[in-house]
């Protein structure tokens, strides 16, 4: 679908965001509750500490993602959703379902992504 005019396209800039590497990744994990940092980067598997570091950066500005930092030594900052956040579970929900339906488990062993 190509887009027309600049104007603002809410499912465009909505698709932007979700593409980005990692961040349904980062959604899919915190839906299972709050996480560290290090415990997010293990839960999402591949993701470099910077890269993350950035997709959560967006995710807090953009109102997805809540950071709260620990008055431990040395601090900890723990993730967890917010209630838009949250709202990404149906989108997941129906990602899965479409795959489960759709993809063929050969594929991921063809080599076909």
């Amino acid at each position: 679908m190509a887009r027309l005019n600049h104007d603002y396209c809410p499912v465009y800039a909505s698709i932007e965001l979700l593409q980005e590497k990692w961040v349904l990744h980062v959604v899919r994990s915190l839906l299972e509750g709050p996480h560290g940092f290090n415990e997010l980067a293990r839960a999402v598997g591949g993701a470099n500490a910077t890269t993350l570091s950035q997709r959560l950066e967006r995710l807090e500005r953009l109102g997805v993602v809540e950071k709260t930092v620990e008055s431990t030594m040395p601090p900890r900052s723990r993730y967890e959703l917010t209630a838009a956040g949250h709202e990404l579970e149906s989108v997941i929900a129906a990602i899965d379902r479409w795959g489960r339906a759709h993809m063929a488990r050969d594929e991921e062993a063809a080599g076909i992504s």
